[in-house]
């Protein structure tokens, strides 16, 4: 891209002039990358579609409701490729030569990439704050209701249609009113009572939020496991639970990731097991502190692209070191959090991991600018 003339730039266009660019990228690479991990962890739910009959619209909708904890996964990430790229751009066309060259500082050519890690500091915290944990409530829940709840809806005529591995139920046609007919269910929920079920006719209803069929005109065939004979059971109306472990009572307890950050630090009387307050802490501390890695990772981008000598073709030295940097604090990372789930005190290593990094590479890009501004200070005031 060719670079207007210097007297065109002022220090505010060139910061839109650069901030425009990172934000381009940072909305493309993140995008892209959410479509690859979203494509990736979608295809465990394609079975719900395949042999459930579960609609493409619900499956939108269930697993749309997992974008929101990749973004906050990755934007830390993407935001690092895209300031390293960007400025290793700017710096190969010898844009940056030329800015430089008019007297920018390190300070005024780091600023737009200071501004883009600051939006994703804030994208974080809302994310891990309040997004993340109701979209994964809600997708829990989502998950919970088609698999223990709706499943009953998912019945098509003359189709098999596995309710659960232990769960089988057939229908031959299904009237415009809701009537099912020619029902054949098998039962195997029972270890000792494997039964099949056929019935003239069915309706479905609900009891409790649980699905039931109620069958009429049918049997019940159940073989003797002591005596080898089959038994035979017919009736006038019965009713079968249609819930994958035949509880309608079944209830669905809440992951660590749906709580808020007060319910993490203060989880409620007989909620949880003391075993598992350690680990609460821990996830409510990585939420808070986590979005200080994004600014960590710009720093380490910036002090790739911006500290050391100019070099007319470049190198790949400095761009792998950066990388080989994030990727270690990535794993610190994972690693610190595993530690302090056993032992809380080293919570505050959490929160060193995620900003120490992000200080010692702005003093070492910044700091000499910081300390001649001082300089220059110091010396006007004794002149005066």
């Amino acid at each position: 891209m060719r670079l207007p003339r210097l007297s065109q730039f002022s220090p505010s266009r060139l910061d839109r002039y650069i901030l425009r660019q990172l934000a381009l990228a940072l909305i493309a690479v993140t995008g892209g990358l959410v479509a690859l991990i979203w494509l990736t962890q979608s295809l465990r739910f394609v079975e719900l579609v395949v042999n459930r009959g579960l609609s493409f619209r619900i499956f939108l909708q269930l697993t749309s409701l997992l974008i929101p904890n990749f973004v906050a996964v990755i934007l830390p990430i993407t935001t690092f490729v895209v300031v390293q790229f960007v400025y290793a751009r700017l710096a190969g066309d010898r844009e940056l030569t030329v800015m430089r060259a008019a007297g920018l500082s390190p300070l005024a050519l780091a600023r737009p990439a200071l501004v883009l890690a600051a939006f994703s500091v804030v994208a974080c915290f809302l994310l891990n704050i309040w997004v993340v944990p109701a979209s994964f409530g809600a997708f829990r829940q989502f998950q919970f209701e088609i698999r223990n709840r709706v499943a009953a809806f998912l019945l098509q005529e003359g189709v098999f249609t596995p309710i659960s591995d232990d769960l089988t139920v057939y229908v031959r046609a299904r009237d415009p009113d809701g009537t099912l007919r020619g029902i054949l269910v098998d039962d195997a929920r029972q270890k000792n009572s494997h039964a099949t079920i056929l019935a003239e006719r069915g309706q479905l209803v609900s009891h409790d939020g649980a699905p039931r069929v109620v069958l009429f005109n049918g049997s019940r065939e159940e073989i003797d496991h002591l005596t080898g004979r089959l038994n035979v059971l017919t009736f006038a109306e019965n009713s079968v639970d249609l819930t994958q472990s035949g509880k309608s009572e079944e209830q669905r307890f809440r992951d660590q990731t749906e709580m808020s950050i007060g319910e993490l630090l203060h989880p409620a009387p007989n909620t949880v097991a003391d075993r598992d307050i350690p680990k609460l802490r821990v996830e409510a501390y990585r939420r808070l502190a986590s979005p200080f890695t994004a600014f960590s990772f710009t720093m380490v981008a910036l002090v790739s692209v911006l500290m050391g000598a100019f070099r007319r073709n470049g190198g790949l030295l400095r761009p792998t070191a950066a990388v080989l940097a994030v990727v270690g604090l990535l794993a610190l990372g994972l690693a610190i959090a595993s530690l302090a789930a056993k032992e809380n005190g080293l919570i505050p290593l959490i929160w060193l991991e995620a900003i120490a990094p992000g200080l010692v590479c702005a003093w070492a890009l910044l700091g000499r600018q910081f300390g001649l501004m001082s300089a220059g200070l110091s010396l006007k005031l004794g002149s005066v």
